[in-house]
């Protein structure tokens, strides 16, 4: 790795959208200003940002904090501001001192039923229900558990911003990029999401420090979470191949291996039965809203059954892809770039795609992709997303008073979200391929977030053949980025 400059990356020297946004503040940051020695670092500023955000997202369920959650199915879809914090306190009998995998709940439509989630989110639900203070109207402790749910999430997303700032040591403000993103601030308390997400941001924050085991720690928990962190561990199996560092990855596959059983395990032995409700319910869950199979089945009016195998053949085949891209791009790619295309393949391959699914892919899209005009872009299709569902079961629950949108409407805004993903898919998927164009390289770093991938040379490559052709020998590095102006020239 060639040796650069190491103070933070201003972006208004980098990006025009933020250039142009920081008139509002005065302007970019002059070529003599003085940066260092302020308690006002670019992570704490990030952090501010991100809890201000957040802050105006609950303001935003405002409506439904008052009434709309208790009275009258359609206005908390109608208001944009449907949680599903409140209903399931109710729901899964918190209320009542159930606790979370040994006690099943009844419910209507599907008899007696068991927490459906995995089980530190399962303990995260428990921990705020312990600190509800019991009301003698049952509203009243639905919107304090709301309000002690938002107020660890808020934690969360500090831990969040602050992991995504000081994963790549020269970049720490392209985590503005997730402290201002609209749809983190819109889905941010719908569900629990943000316990994951931050899990796994800290996780490739110890990944980005050479730390395997404890990237693989965090890993697991965050699986142990949500299923999606899972993920992550395929692209950086390629990667550690191609550079000969499986040590490193074994190292991480056991460390998360060995805390999702250590939390699982417990849970495992003594309620097996409510432990397994989370993968059989993902399993057994029809089509349903958000993705692209549910299009297909409204068209042509199948339940598409064969959704789970339809959705599996596309992941394995578009994991076929992104593994081709790891051995065969020129340069090795950065490991936040495959993060990111590999749970995007997911979300757009599964049978369902919830609003605060979003949250998954916002910090791994500004570790891959750190440029506003973009990101932007596909925030919009975010939230021309978020308003169509909320819209469409505002239309559905309405009954013979119809307001919200039909089904041709709400299939439009499925596909704008999907199209809107493809999109930052594409554009990352260029910047793998011709890494001069990766605004990330354009100080001659190689993977700053790659940890013991960092510099390393190549051992294994498709490209190899390639750059034989050229006079380079198989064991050499990756060529290093241009030289600033030659790379600002090719971004445009």
């Amino acid at each position: 790795m060639s040796a650069r400059d190491e103070s933070p990356v201003p972006p208004t020297r980098q990006d025009e959208v933020a250039a142009a946004a920081s008139e509002l503040i005065g302007g970019p940051l002059g070529k003599r200003a003085l940066t260092g020695g302020s308690w006002w670092n670019p992570v704490r500023i990030v952090a501010l940002v991100a809890l201000g955000v957040f802050a105006l997202g609950m303001v935003q369920k405002l409506p439904c904090y008052n009434e709309a959650w208790f009275f009258g199915q359609g206005a908390q879809y109608v208001h944009a501001c449907y949680s599903d914090i409140p209903h399931l306190y109710v729901g899964r009998g918190f209320h009542e001192g159930a606790v979370p995998y040994r006690d099943s709940i009844a419910d209507y439509s599907h008899g007696m039923k068991y927490l459906e989630y995995p089980v530190l989110t399962g303990l995260f639900m428990q921990v705020a229900a312990w600190l509800t203070p019991d009301s003698a109207v049952l509203m009243h402790e639905q919107q304090m558990y709301w309000l002690v749910n938002a107020g660890m999430l808020m934690a969360c997303t500090a831990l969040l911003v602050v992991c995504v700032a000081r994963t790549h040591r020269r970049r720490p403000w392209d985590a503005l990029l997730v402290a201002l993103a609209p749809a983190f601030a819109l889905t941010a308390t719908i569900n629990w999401d943000l316990l994951a997400v931050a899990l796994t941001a800290a996780a490739m924050l110890m990944w980005s420090r050479s730390r395997p085991l404890a990237f693989g720690v965090l890993l697991g928990l965050a699986t142990a979470a949500k299923l999606y962190p899972l993920l992550l561990l395929g692209p950086l199996l390629v990667l550690c191949w191609r550079a000969g560092r499986l040590r490193e990855w074994g190292i991480a596959l056991a460390g998360a291996a060995g805390s999702w059983a250590l939390v699982n395990l417990p849970v495992m032995l003594y309620a097996w039965e409510g432990w397994t409700k989370f993968y059989t319910f993902s399993q057994e869950r029809p089509v349903d809203f958000g993705s692209v199979w549910l299009i297909i089945s409204q068209r042509t009016g199948s339940p598409l059954e064969n959704a789970n195998t339809y959705g599996t053949a596309l992941m394995l085949l578009g994991c076929a892809a992104i593994a081709t891209l790891a051995l065969a791009a020129p340069r090795r790619p950065r490991f936040a770039q495959l993060a990111f295309l590999v749970v995007a393949l997911f979300v757009l391959t599964n049978k369902v795609y919830s609003p605060q699914y979003v949250l998954w892919l916002i910090p791994l899209a500004a570790l891959a992709r750190p440029r506003w005009r973009d990101f932007l872009i596909w925030q919009s299709c975010e939230v021309v997303y978020y308003l169509g569902i909320w819209y469409y079961l505002a239309y559905t629950s309405g009954g013979e008073n119809k307001q919200g949108l039909p089904p041709e409407v709400y299939q439009l805004t499925i596909a704008v979200h999907v199209l809107g993903t493809l999109y930052l898919c594409a554009l990352v998927v260029r910047d793998a391929l011709r890494p001069h164009l990766d605004r990330v390289r354009q100080d001659g770093s190689d993977d700053p977030s790659g940890g013991v991938l960092d510099g390393a040379p190549d051992r294994f490559s498709l490209a190899q053949p390639a750059r034989r052709a050229a006079g380079q020998q198989p064991g050499t590095p990756s060529p290093p980025g241009p030289d600033r102006a030659t790379a600002d020239r090719a971004s445009g």
